[in-house]
């Protein structure tokens, strides 16, 4: 898709560089929750191991772990190395590392695998992120940007349905996705090509002045550690409700399967709908709606054992999580001066994988203590606080004051 904008609309016609990075974009949602689905079986596979409890729900967020830790790493060896090479190997360590839970032999070595996949996904991300900024312009990358999240929503939709067929076969079986990106190389390979960078600025070249002693850190502090919370909250979909299901009786697989293709078509079709939603209600509205939507949705897994009202929880969860997660870019880059938006950039993706990580660590200990109910609606709370906090921070600012400045810099 290639970006032309006419008359103030922005439109987009094939261009095959855009297609190759929505397929690496669909990728970051297979990494993690494609295997959640068999989670219990794994769990019963690996019984005899004293650990298997927490490691089955480590399998999930531990490519968030190492996402976080090299994703910085990444980014100097794609400005070292190039952009194109990095994307083409990480995809390959992402197939092998992946689907290596085929064949390795316990819980430990596969929860090694997952932390490879974990480099593979920091690869794929931090060279994917550099060509859209590389390739489009501010408007076209704003544009691009909905179509991403949709991408991966979709991606995810697909892929997590593929996995739950997967998983009535074998536990071991949703390990199989990770080799569908093999499809995706021959076109990233003749699509993807090296951008001519700029020349790097002299050394010793002038700071950005007084705009970089602005007092922007205590804010943006307070929105990373706000993402953060966000996706620990998020991630007990794919982390905690598969044991939800099992421990009501219910076959985790078809359930899960089911509620988290839900929450990812519901996330994908909001997420189309994010810009014209954004303009109308701003960021507080956002923050409002989203939270919101995500605590009526924890609420409903609560309220019900029935399917179809599990299901309509995890699409408010998936359109609460769309609305919000797309508002923490454009703010951070906002608050953060122009000298220091590539930190803040790194510090906002390394929040959102800690988040992901840090989810079982915290909930596993709640759930032994309240069960998966006491969890759920403690997590409805939460969101239904940070939703009304959202609300009383959108109706204090005064209407001349926009909240931020829009992604495009418009």
């Amino acid at each position: 898709m290639q970006g032309a904008e006419t008359a103030g609309r922005r439109t987009f016609r094939y261009d095959g560089r855009a297609a190759a990075l929505l397929m690496a974009a669909s990728m970051t949602v297979m990494a993690n929750a494609t295997i959640s689905l068999a989670l219990p079986a794994l769990e019963r596979l690996f019984e005899s191991d004293p650990n298997a409890a927490i490691l089955t729900r480590l399998l999930v967020p531990a490519p968030s772990l190492a996402v976080a830790l090299t994703a910085p790493f990444a980014g100097l060896l794609a400005d070292r190395f190039g952009r194109r090479r990095l994307l083409l190997g990480g995809v390959l360590l992402f197939v092998l590392s992946g689907s290596a839970g085929l064949l390795l032999p316990d819980l430990p070595t596969i929860f090694a695998s997952r932390l490879v996949l974990g480099i593979a996904v920091a690869l794929v991300m931090t060279a994917q992120t550099a060509l859209v900024g590389d390739y489009f312009g501010d408007r076209q990358r704003s544009a691009f940007a909905a179509l991403q999240t949709s991408a991966r929503n979709f991606g995810g939709f697909l892929f997590i349905s593929l996995a739950g067929l997967l998983a009535l076969l074998s536990p071991r079986a949703p390990f199989a996705i990770y080799a569908l990106p093999l499809v995706y190389l021959p076109f990233m390979r003749r699509d993807i090509v090296e951008p001519a960078l700029p020349a790097k600025p002299r050394k010793g070249a002038p700071a950005a002045g007084a705009e970089a002693h602005r007092p922007w850190i205590p804010a943006f502090a307070a929105l990373v550690l706000l993402q953060s919370l966000t996706n620990m909250l998020f991630f007990l979909m794919p982390t905690q409700l598969p044991f939800l299901f099992d421990a009501r009786g219910i076959d985790s697989a078809v359930a899960t399967g089911m509620a988290l293709g839900a929450l990812t078509l519901a996330g994908g079709c909001l997420a189309l709908l994010y810009a014209r939603v954004q303009a109308g209600i701003g960021h507080g509205g956002v923050f409002a709606v989203g939270y919101g939507a995500m605590a009526m949705g924890f609420l409903l897994l609560v309220l019900s054992e029935a399917l179809p009202v599990s299901l309509a929880g995890a699409a408010a969860i998936g359109i609460g999580y769309a609305l919000v997660s797309p508002a923490f870019v454009p703010l951070a880059l906002g608050l953060a001066p122009a000298s220091r938006r590539g930190l803040a950039g790194g510090l906002l993706t390394a929040s959102i994988f800690i988040g992901q990580f840090a989810s079982p660590l915290i909930g596993t200990p709640w759930i032994a203590r309240v069960g998966y109910e006491g969890t759920f609606l403690g997590a409805a709370c939460l969101l239904a606080v940070m939703a009304m906090a959202a609300a009383a921070a959108g109706w204090a600012r005064p209407a001349s004051q926009p909240s931020a400045p829009q992604a495009d810099g418009t």
